[in-house]
Protein backbone atom coordinates (compact mmCIF):
# COMPACT_ATOMS: atom_id res chain seq x y z
CA UNK A 1 0.00 0.00 0.00
CA UNK A 2 1.58 3.13 -1.25
CA UNK A 3 1.71 6.02 1.98
CA UNK A 4 -0.24 9.20 1.85
CA UNK A 5 1.58 12.73 1.80
CA UNK A 6 0.36 12.72 5.63
CA UNK A 7 2.53 9.44 6.46
CA UNK A 8 5.55 10.91 4.77
CA UNK A 9 5.52 14.09 6.09
CA UNK A 10 5.49 12.59 9.99
CA UNK A 11 8.36 10.37 8.76
CA UNK A 12 10.30 13.48 8.02
CA UNK A 13 9.87 14.87 11.14
CA UNK A 14 10.89 12.11 13.38
CA UNK A 15 14.20 13.15 14.99
CA UNK A 16 16.04 10.27 13.19
CA UNK A 17 15.71 12.26 9.97
CA UNK A 18 16.84 15.78 11.40
CA UNK A 19 20.51 16.50 11.37
CA UNK A 20 21.71 17.87 14.25
CA UNK A 21 24.62 20.87 13.70
CA UNK A 22 27.55 19.89 15.73
CA UNK A 23 28.37 22.44 18.67
CA UNK A 24 31.44 24.76 18.69
CA UNK A 25 33.77 23.51 21.46
CA UNK A 26 36.18 24.82 23.36
CA UNK A 27 39.21 23.20 24.18
CA UNK A 28 41.83 23.14 26.33
CA UNK A 29 45.17 22.12 24.49
CA UNK A 30 48.17 22.19 26.95
CA UNK A 31 51.21 20.29 28.17
CA UNK A 32 51.95 19.54 32.28
CA UNK A 33 54.40 17.77 33.73
CA UNK A 34 53.84 14.46 35.51
CA UNK A 35 53.49 16.23 39.21
CA UNK A 36 50.63 18.48 37.36
CA UNK A 37 52.78 21.65 36.90
CA UNK A 38 52.52 23.79 33.16
CA UNK A 39 55.47 26.20 34.23
CA UNK A 40 58.54 26.21 36.82
CA UNK A 41 58.41 29.36 39.26
CA UNK A 42 59.04 32.77 37.12
CA UNK A 43 56.54 31.24 34.49
CA UNK A 44 59.89 29.57 33.35
CA UNK A 45 58.75 26.62 30.49
CA UNK A 46 62.17 25.06 29.59
CA UNK A 47 60.83 22.14 30.67
CA UNK A 48 59.03 21.31 27.69
CA UNK A 49 62.62 21.21 26.10
CA UNK A 50 63.23 18.23 26.76
CA UNK A 51 60.40 16.95 24.45
CA UNK A 52 61.49 18.82 21.44
CA UNK A 53 61.98 16.74 18.65
CA UNK A 54 62.31 17.99 14.74
CA UNK A 55 59.34 16.89 12.76
CA UNK A 56 57.60 16.28 15.93
CA UNK A 57 54.69 18.78 16.30
CA UNK A 58 52.47 16.09 18.94
CA UNK A 59 49.44 16.69 16.48
CA UNK A 60 49.34 20.32 16.85
CA UNK A 61 49.16 21.25 13.30
CA UNK A 62 46.08 19.02 12.91
CA UNK A 63 45.13 20.39 15.57
CA UNK A 64 45.07 23.92 15.28
CA UNK A 65 43.22 23.51 11.61
CA UNK A 66 39.90 22.92 13.64
CA UNK A 67 40.35 26.27 15.20
CA UNK A 68 39.29 29.86 14.30
CA UNK A 69 39.87 31.63 17.55
CA UNK A 70 42.04 31.29 20.50
CA UNK A 71 41.84 32.45 23.80
CA UNK A 72 44.68 33.02 26.37
CA UNK A 73 45.81 35.33 29.63
CA UNK A 74 47.85 37.88 29.11
CA UNK A 75 50.79 36.39 31.28
CA UNK A 76 50.98 33.53 28.84
CA UNK A 77 50.72 36.50 25.80
CA UNK A 78 53.84 38.27 27.36
CA UNK A 79 55.33 34.80 27.28
CA UNK A 80 55.28 33.28 24.14
CA UNK A 81 55.67 37.07 22.25
CA UNK A 82 58.61 37.78 24.12
CA UNK A 83 60.07 34.06 22.79
CA UNK A 84 58.79 34.68 19.26
CA UNK A 85 56.52 36.04 16.16
CA UNK A 86 52.75 35.63 17.83
CA UNK A 87 51.60 32.13 16.19
CA UNK A 88 47.95 32.63 15.93
CA UNK A 89 48.08 36.29 14.26
CA UNK A 90 45.37 34.97 11.33
CA UNK A 91 43.23 33.65 14.12
CA UNK A 92 40.89 35.81 16.69
CA UNK A 93 42.54 36.21 19.43
CA UNK A 94 40.89 36.80 23.22
CA UNK A 95 43.89 38.15 25.46
CA UNK A 96 42.58 37.84 28.74
CA UNK A 97 43.38 40.97 30.90
CA UNK A 98 42.65 43.12 33.61
CA UNK A 99 44.02 46.30 32.40
CA UNK A 100 41.70 47.50 29.26
CA UNK A 101 44.44 47.97 25.74
CA UNK A 102 43.52 48.65 22.65
CA UNK A 103 42.77 46.41 19.73
CA UNK A 104 45.81 45.16 17.23
CA UNK A 105 44.85 43.29 14.33
CA UNK A 106 42.80 39.77 15.22
CA UNK A 107 44.31 40.36 18.82
CA UNK A 108 41.36 41.51 21.53
CA UNK A 109 42.08 42.41 24.55
CA UNK A 110 38.86 41.52 26.85
CA UNK A 111 38.90 42.88 30.52
CA UNK A 112 35.01 41.83 30.76
CA UNK A 113 33.18 38.60 32.13
CA UNK A 114 34.96 35.31 30.76
CA UNK A 115 31.86 33.11 30.61
CA UNK A 116 29.69 35.49 28.92
CA UNK A 117 32.66 36.03 26.53
CA UNK A 118 32.91 32.34 26.22
CA UNK A 119 28.81 31.73 25.67
CA UNK A 120 28.95 34.65 23.48
CA UNK A 121 31.50 32.71 20.94
CA UNK A 122 29.70 29.61 21.56
CA UNK A 123 26.38 30.63 20.59
CA UNK A 124 27.93 31.94 16.81
CA UNK A 125 28.73 29.33 13.79
CA UNK A 126 32.36 28.72 13.23
CA UNK A 127 35.35 26.82 14.05
CA UNK A 128 36.69 25.40 17.85
CA UNK A 129 38.06 27.44 20.00
CA UNK A 130 41.52 26.99 21.58
CA UNK A 131 42.61 27.60 25.25
CA UNK A 132 46.23 28.52 25.65
CA UNK A 133 46.37 28.75 29.48
CA UNK A 134 47.53 29.81 31.79
CA UNK A 135 46.26 28.32 34.70
CA UNK A 136 44.04 31.22 35.80
CA UNK A 137 41.83 30.85 32.84
CA UNK A 138 41.58 27.71 32.84
CA UNK A 139 40.40 27.20 36.27
CA UNK A 140 37.69 30.42 35.30
CA UNK A 141 36.68 27.95 32.36
CA UNK A 142 36.27 25.03 34.71
CA UNK A 143 34.74 27.17 37.37
CA UNK A 144 31.25 27.51 35.44
CA UNK A 145 32.01 23.76 33.27
CA UNK A 146 32.88 26.16 29.70
CA UNK A 147 35.71 23.54 28.57
CA UNK A 148 34.38 20.68 25.95
CA UNK A 149 37.54 18.49 25.84
CA UNK A 150 40.99 18.56 27.28
CA UNK A 151 44.25 17.68 24.83
CA UNK A 152 46.94 17.32 27.83
CA UNK A 153 50.70 16.30 26.75
CA UNK A 154 51.78 14.33 29.92
CA UNK A 155 56.17 15.68 29.82
CA UNK A 156 57.87 12.68 31.76
CA UNK A 157 59.31 14.97 34.84
CA UNK A 158 58.17 16.01 38.09
CA UNK A 159 59.15 19.64 39.02
CA UNK A 160 58.47 19.87 42.36
CA UNK A 161 56.98 23.24 42.32
CA UNK A 162 55.59 25.79 39.92
CA UNK A 163 52.15 26.81 38.58
CA UNK A 164 49.89 24.02 39.01
CA UNK A 165 47.61 23.33 35.93
CA UNK A 166 44.59 22.72 38.25
CA UNK A 167 43.62 24.17 41.66
CA UNK A 168 42.21 23.29 44.84
CA UNK A 169 38.34 23.85 45.25
CA UNK A 170 37.15 22.72 41.46
CA UNK A 171 33.98 20.96 41.83
CA UNK A 172 33.88 17.28 40.65
CA UNK A 173 33.54 16.82 36.75
CA UNK A 174 33.49 13.29 34.98
CA UNK A 175 35.63 13.08 31.65
CA UNK A 176 35.22 10.08 29.03
CA UNK A 177 38.96 9.49 27.70
CA UNK A 178 38.93 10.13 23.73
CA UNK A 179 42.42 8.48 23.05
CA UNK A 180 45.96 8.26 24.27
CA UNK A 181 49.30 8.11 22.42
CA UNK A 182 52.68 7.43 23.38
CA UNK A 183 56.00 8.88 22.25
CA UNK A 184 59.30 7.74 22.26
CA UNK A 185 60.67 10.06 24.43
CA UNK A 186 58.41 9.84 27.37
CA UNK A 187 55.34 12.22 26.38
CA UNK A 188 52.07 10.81 26.62
CA UNK A 189 49.19 12.87 25.03
CA UNK A 190 45.45 12.14 26.59
CA UNK A 191 42.94 13.46 24.99
CA UNK A 192 39.47 13.96 27.32
CA UNK A 193 35.99 15.20 27.20
CA UNK A 194 33.87 16.07 29.67
CA UNK A 195 30.37 14.28 30.79
CA UNK A 196 27.91 16.57 30.51
CA UNK A 197 23.96 15.17 32.13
Amino acid sequence: MHKTIIHLFIELLKPKTIKMISKRKLILYIAASLDGYIAKPNDDLSFLKIVEKEGEDYGYNDFISTVDTVIMGRKTFEWITNQVEYPHADKKSYIITRAQKPDSGNITYYSENLKELILKLKSVSGKNIFCDGGAEIVNELLKYNLIDEIILSVIPVLLGEGIKLFKEGLHEQNLELLGAKNFDNGLVQLHYKFITD
